[in-house]
């Protein structure tokens, strides 16, 4: 099983990297709002596993949502990410009070609160610049690594066991012990105030694991292990995106207080 993570992530990196490196910029959007709409294909499982038409109308809404925050740019994307700071401060709480019942309602309501924001933090990073994107994604996936190795190794004090599990505090540790080390190393040689910088993205680490448990919290009500089976052995789309969803918003909104904009 970790030799197929690790092959799927090679590949994965790669792709990401011509997307990031090598396409024109509107090329690497649209491919952006491709990969939160798979997402939204995905969580459309959440609402009705079995139908077709419930699926469609919510990835429509989904597209319509990224397209209004295209028309509205300027105020439109940063008030969207205001709202959905917000939204996972909720979500924060929700999951102190999980197993809740979530109503059919509330899965169309919080999956367009995930998705569209989402879209709107990946395309204004990228925008800033390719590189403050790849840092970004860099520290959610440091924060998964440390948190999955250390707490394989380690792990003892169950974080969210009626969510997930699997994960641990002694994970969430070794996780932002990862991310620390590497906005270090970014730090330095961006010149930037570290004393900022490292509180910034260790914020930014820990609300990418509101997301992961949130999304666990809808598949678990829906009955699904994972929300698609796209990548071996990392499980779908939104399996790969739920921590970032969380994550960019944050980073996107703070950017400029960190001297790396």
């Amino acid at each position: 099983m970790l030799k197929q993570r690790i092959i799927t992530a090679i590949i994965a990196l790669a792709a990401l990297g011509i997307v990031l490196f090598v396409l024109p910029s509107l090329a690497a959007q649209a491919v952006i709002a491709l990969v939160v709409l798979a997402g939204a294909w995905e969580w459309s499982a959440f609402i009705s596993k079995d139908s077709l038409p419930v699926r469609v109308v919510f990835v429509s809404l989904a597209a319509a949502g990224m397209a209004a925050v295209n028309l509205a740019w300027t105020d439109g994307a940063e008030l969207v990410l205001q709202v959905a700071l917000a939204w996972w401060a909720l979500a924060l709480l929700w999951t102190f009070l999980f197993p809740t019942r979530i109503l059919p309602v509330w899965r169309w309501v919080c999956g367009l609160l995930v998705l569209v924001p989402a879209y709107a933090a990946l395309v204004l990073l990228y925008r800033q610049g390719a590189g403050l994107l790849l840092f970004a994604l860099l520290i959610v996936w440091a924060a998964d690594i440390g948190a999955y190795f250390v707490g394989k190794r380690y792990g003892r004090v169950k974080l969210a066991p009626k969510i997930s599990p699997g994960k641990t505090w002694e994970g969430v540790i070794g996780g932002l012990v990862l991310v620390a080390l590497l906005t270090v190393g970014r730090g330095l040689l961006a010149d930037a105030h570290l004393a900022a910088l490292i509180p910034f993205c260790l914020a930014v680490a820990g609300i990418s694991i509101v997301g992961d448990l949130t999304v666990s919290m809808f598949k678990r009500t829906a009955g699904l292990k994972d929300s698609g089976t796209l990548f071996p052995g990392h499980g779908g789309v939104l399996d790969r995106i739920d921590s970032v969803a969380a994550a960019a918003p944050l980073f996107a909104l703070g950017l400029p207080w960190t001297g790396l904009a």
